[in-house]
């Protein structure tokens, strides 16, 4: 690596000494110098030679002194380039001024040579570790810069829109989720099969982050496609954890709640890939878990088997499904939120809408969790059977 370094001194026969003493350095190419008589010519070296990292200043000097040099240098807020002022050994005042105004060291008259050399290579030590932290922190920004763009996609990938389907009138459905990272591996969906069969569903990918965010992409999109082709829901399953196998590495899996409603009669067929049995809120306030079906978690093993069952909707009966960011969120003494208390929440929570529910759920788990940081995506869903005649 190539280190240059500007010289400001208005002796004529320190460029000489300086050769010399560095003829190795500068034969190899390791060190780089230029020169300059003055301050003015100091700035002018340092427009066309925008790689210099050391600036060697004398501090009397015709034009700009060094210290009006040193007020320059400060003002480019440039932290790759540090300055070494030399002055008499007698003239602290000044030196004190300089190191005062951003100097990283100084060096007295007659200089040193040997003193030179071991000050402009801890110099240079000292900015390859600057230059390190700038790295880190640059890297850094970038990748939050990432983040964020990806946390823009996945949002979009979800829809966000409510009311979803302002025309249809035979239900309702909204959504909230909350990641626990800038991307997370939470999802739902919703989608119209046909003119009366809408689909749903809700997923939990393992891991957090941009794997698990690109992953969960992944699962949504075959799980899209694949409902479109299949009408029972567990075939739709198996279908989708056979595609996912050769995506799945060895710590990678999703669960799945994958539902389809008959909007003519709020019949509801749907399977389970592992995942938290939705809660069904009764009008009447009763609140029960829906059966679950035989299957595995999707994107581990081969030739899984899903079953597919069925539930009745009644008008004002609503489906409140959930991950487990929701039941496994803990205290700051790591008591678990748990099931009981969600189905306590829902059923003090009976005529509240579709909105008010799910977000509800979550100011709720907040106020259990306190101040303890959120460990896992949270999401939570809830589609409510209005009727044919709608509400």
């Amino acid at each position: 690596m190539t280190h240059k370094i500007l010289v400001v001194d208005d002796e004529p026969d320190l460029e000489v000494l300086i050769k010399q003493k560095f003829r190795k350095e500068i034969k190899d190419n390791s060190f780089q110098f230029v020169f300059a008589q003055n301050g003015v010519q100091a700035l002018e070296r340092l427009e066309q030679h925008e790689d210099v990292s050391v600036v060697l200043s004398d501090i009397n000097m015709p034009e700009m002194d060094g210290l009006t040099l040193l007020q320059k240098l400060h003002e480019m807020n440039n932290p790759l380039l540090k300055s070494v002022i030399v002055s008499a050994y007698g003239d602290m005042e000044n030196i004190r001024t300089a190191m005062n105004r951003g100097a990283f060291d100084f060096l007295t008259k007659p200089i040193d040579f040997n003193d030179l050399d071991l000050t402009v290579r801890k110099t240079m030590d000292h900015l390859e570790v600057i230059k390190i932290a700038v790295n880190a922190r640059d890297e850094l920004v970038a990748f939050q810069r990432d983040l964020s763009t990806a946390a823009r996609i996945q949002q979009s990938l979800l829809p966000s829109i409510f009311p979803a389907f302002p025309k249809r009138t035979e239900f309702e459905i909204h959504a909230e989720m909350r990641a626990a990272k800038n991307v997370g591996g939470d999802f739902y969906d919703f989608y119209f099969l046909d003119e009366d069969r809408l689909a749903f569903a809700i997923g939990d990918v393992s891991g957090k982050g941009i794997p698990a965010a690109i992953y969960m992409a992944v699962c949504r999109t075959l799980l899209k496609a694949t409902a479109h082709q299949v009408a029972h829901p567990g075939e739709v399953l198996r279908r989708v954890n056979t595609l996912l196998i050769p995506e799945s590495e060895a710590s990678t899996f999703v669960t799945i709640f994958f539902g389809v409603l008959n909007t003519r009669t709020g019949e509801v067929q749907y399977s389970n890939g592992g995942h938290n049995p939705p809660s069904l809120v009764r009008s009447s306030g009763d609140v029960e878990q829906l059966p679950l079906t035989d299957g595995f978690l999707l994107g581990k093993m081969e030739h899984q088997d899903y079953d597919t069952k069925k539930v009745q909707l009644q008008k004002g009966d609503t489906l409140f499904l959930y991950t487990d960011g929701v039941t496994e969120a803990m205290d700051s003494e790591m008591n678990m939120y748990e099931d009981e208390r969600m189905i306590s929440y829902l059923k003090r929570t009976n005529g509240s809408s579709i909105q008010e529910l799910a977000k509800g759920s979550i100011a709720d788990l907040r106020s259990f969790v306190g101040g303890a940081p959120q460990s896992d995506d949270i999401t939570v869903m809830t589609l409510r059977y209005l009727g044919r005649n709608g509400s």
